[in-house]
């Protein structure tokens, strides 16, 4: 039987690093932000749907979707931006689950579903435990401020447009607490997946 996790977080929480901890160990990591990218690339479904939707002017020269113009686009127009999630959300979660569905294939012990709205999207029931990576809110500004260059405003407006991460602790069934060292963060997630019978070197 192979163990479904997903992996949750927030913005500069410190996911990105936990999965990266995992995927050095040879897991599986099923990243949503890759898959939704590879979603929309050029002749697959989803890319139809929004050209039928958003019209040929949202392209590059090159005939892939120019990220930047559909995003002024939603960013503006909130039932534009439902409309889009319509159409990426679904193909997302199949090729995730594709990707699953091949793993267990072969017998792996645990595969871990990187998925940044776990909570939010109501994706919990595509996995059988759930990891979140927590950092104090004031952590959390300082590395959004050193990661991506920001001011202490702008790096708050962006920490306040997601669920709270304190919110999300008491819907985890384990949390992993960086605000240390990387150390104490592969420490507990060695012990989390011990506990959950994975026993990884």
């Amino acid at each position: 039987m192979s163990l479904v996790v997903g992996l949750t977080g927030g913005i500069a929480s410190g996911k990105s690093t936990v999965s990266n901890m995992l995927k050095e160990m040879n897991i599986t990591v099923i990243d949503a932000d890759v898959e939704s990218r590879l979603a929309v690339q050029k002749g697959e479904p989803a890319y139809r749907k929004i050209i039928a939707e958003f019209g040929r002017e949202i392209l590059l020269e090159n005939g892939e979707i120019d990220r930047a113009a559909l995003g002024s686009i939603i960013f503006h127009q909130e039932e534009k931006r439902l409309l889009l999630n319509q159409i990426v959300h679904p193909e997302v979660r199949r090729r995730m689950n594709e990707k699953v569905k091949q793993a267990k294939l072969h017998h792996e012990e645990i595969i871990v579903l990187d998925i940044p709205l776990l909570f939010e999207s109501n994706l919990t029931y595509m996995a059988d435990k759930t990891l979140l990576v927590y950092v104090d809110e004031e952590i959390q500004l300082k590395r959004l401020m050193e990661r991506n260059h920001l001011s202490a405003a702008e790096a708050e407006a962006r920490i306040q447009s997601q669920m709270p991460l304190s919110a999300k602790l008491t819907l985890a069934d384990a949390v992993i607490n960086n605000n240390g060292t990387l150390r104490e963060t592969k420490r507990q997630l060695m012990k989390i997946l011990a506990d959950w019978g994975i026993h990884k070197e």
